[in-house]
């Protein structure tokens, strides 16, 4: 016998959200996505041409595809026509993949996706999924959508220029050395974009009148020797047409790099970086992006993609973006040694006036014994405060010098104090204390606002509260880069430019942390259900008890329920009579202890 099964079968259709489960997580996109206030959308408005997808629907259908890991526009426009919870969500309407592929890279998804963040921030925190004591960053590397060969270094473009400048001059020197062409500019100066300029003029000036004299002459040999003068200025012409090509090409690259160091020709806001691609452990050097992101219990709140590929130059303008554009900063700014620097620890305190709770490079080695117990470094030795000397290990004096000021490629200033020896000779322990040559003596440098934050932060971290606070770090922002690279098995971009590929990792980031709500929400819903039903079994057991000693006499009872649950109620498996595969047959004059 077999259950009625016929395809030609006529059927009303009803509706599609009876076949997905309770915590489906069509359900928490649809929830996000209609939380949106209404005038957010109201940019995609238009009275002109025909109808257009809804907004809401386009958003959905693309979170609904990145939360199953399907990245493509082809593959997403599939989902939409067989997949139940993509039919649910889009009321089965099919739009086209370049329909798709338009929207997720549309300049003006961004502030929507935004206010996705936003809303999605405010349920957590409603729900007390979240507190707002404190976020975590972190940051990792992305893959861009560009090949690995496709690289333009920086040092190789100052090397170029700066070959040909030195060709140009010299050729420019021997034309007019030669009279071919008059002179320009001076020796000593540059020649420019307008210097070239004015030698190609010149120098077609002068072909055209060979060109000429060659076509008015019939005497062969003077046609021989016309094209013989013809054939130095011909070549010069197309020298300096490579030249002034290749100064303005320099120029653009310069452009493009923008205080990087590389970028790619694919992508000309790819970096290229080191990343952990190698089954080894190697560094594999791809263009790519660094991704910076903010987490509270590994619920992502906000995040923005940098081309430089250092952590400690992104603080500040990461912490400025969440100010602007997600939600005021938490009390606490929690981050590791990454990120530990004078600029961004001055930044946080005074600019922000928030605590950071980060650690800086030398800080797990300053802790340990082996640096605690070296005498040569500064660190440990004796301070005289009011004479302001050191005590070196040789017992002899470290005076102040002088003070100096460090500016770094950013425009940030360190105020320094150089400190040296009063002598360096005859020592017998200068091997181990210095590098130096053997008439310097030592000079060691010292930050008095460095230190101050360096001994801020190591008293923050003693303390309770922001220790615990900073050891969440680690099991906080670390597993949404674990979830989003091998379990989401997001590790590369599909579109190109920064803008772009900013709007497709905010998909990717939304979907993961809907992922996380509706697994959340599930556990949440089994725990509930798994307390109900233990409360009403030790509830009925509790009164067979009271039956039992009110009667006197020896009860029977027929429970049904799993071998699991029987080990959850039951700490001696002997305590049954008889049993089948879900059939416990009890006797009450045996005790039952309940757990």
């Amino acid at each position: 016998m077999y259950k009625n099964y016929n395809t030609k079968q006529v059927t009303l259709s009803l509706n599609l959200d009876i076949y997905l489960e309770e915590n489906d997580i069509a359900f928490a996109i649809d929830e996000l996505v209609e939380s949106i206030p209404v005038d957010v959308f109201s940019v995609f408005e238009h009275r002109m041409g025909t109808s257009s997808y809804h907004p809401k629907m386009m958003l959905k259908l693309i979170l609904c595809g990145y939360t199953q890991s399907i990245f493509s526009g082809r593959k997403i426009e599939a989902m939409s026509k067989d997949s139940i919870r993509a039919m649910w969500l889009t009321q089965s309407q099919t739009p086209n993949f370049r329909t798709i592929n338009r929207f997720r890279v549309n300049p003006l998804v961004q502030p929507i996706l935004q206010e996705c963040f936003i809303q999605f921030r405010n349920q957590l925190v409603s729900q007390q999924l979240i507190d707002e004591e404190a976020i975590f960053i972190d940051g990792t590397k992305l893959e861009a959508n560009a090949n690995k060969y496709t690289f333009v270094w920086k040092k190789s473009t100052q090397r170029y220029e700066e070959s040909l400048r030195e060709k140009s001059k010299s050729y420019y020197q021997q034309l007019v050395e030669e009279q071919i062409i008059p002179s320009i500019c001076s020796e000593d100066d540059e020649l420019n974009t307008g210097n070239l300029k004015q030698i190609i003029d010149e120098l077609e000036i002068k072909v055209s009148d060979l060109s000429t004299k060659i076509e008015n002459t019939s005497d062969v040999q003077e046609r021989k020797e016309l094209r013989s003068e013809r054939k130095e200025p011909k070549k010069a012409l197309k020298a300096f047409s490579d030249f002034i090509y290749r100064k303005q090409k320099y120029k653009e690259q310069h452009d493009i790099y923008n205080g990087r160091n590389s970028y790619s020709k694919t992508d000309h806001d790819a970096t290229f970086m080191r990343m952990k691609d190698d089954h080894m452990m190697n560094g594999q050097l791809k263009p790519g992006y660094n991704v910076q992101i903010a987490t509270n219990h590994q619920y992502v709140l906000a995040y923005e993609t940098f081309s430089n590929p250092t952590d400690f130059k992104t603080m500040i303008p990461f912490l400025d973006t969440i100010k602007k554009s997600y939600f005021d900063l938490p009390k606490y700014i929690v981050a590791d040694a990454g990120y530990g620097s004078e600029e961004n620890y001055q930044a946080i305190l005074d600019d922000f006036e928030r605590t950071p709770l980060i650690t800086y490079t030398m800080y797990q080695k300053e802790h340990t014994k082996k640096y605690k117990q070296n005498p040569f470094i500064p660190d440990n030795w004796i301070y005289n405060e009011l004479a302001d000397t050191y005590i070196c290990p040789n017992n002899r004096e470290v005076k102040f010098r002088n003070y100096s000021t460090r500016t770094d490629k950013s425009g940030f200033k360190r105020q320094l104090k150089i400190y040296e020896c009063e002598s360096c000779l005859n020592c017998p322990v200068r091997a181990l204390c210095t590098r130096a040559k053997s008439s310097k003596n030592r000079v060691i440098q010292r930050n008095g606002n460095w230190e101050y934050f360096k001994a801020h932060v190591r008293e923050l971290l003693k303390e309770d509260v922001t220790g615990e606070i900073y050891r969440q770090r680690k099991i906080d922002v670390e597993p949404a880069f674990g979830n989003l690279k091998a379990n989401l098995a997001f590790n590369r971009f599909s579109v190109r430019g920064k803008d772009k590929i900013s709007q497709e990792l905010g998909f990717a980031l939304m979907a993961l942390n809907l992922r996380k709500l509706r697994k959340n929400r599930k556990d949440i819903s089994k725990r509930s259900r798994k307390n109900k039903h233990s409360e009403m079994r030790g509830f009925i057991l509790e009164c067979l008890f009271s039956v039992k000693r009110l009667l006197g006499q020896p009860l029977f009872i027929l429970v049904i329920f799993t071998k699991e649950h029987f080990n959850v109620f039951c700490e001696n498996k002997h305590d049954y009579i008889y049993r089948t595969n879900t059939c416990y047959l009890f006797s009450i004059n045996k005790r039952l202890e309940i757990k």
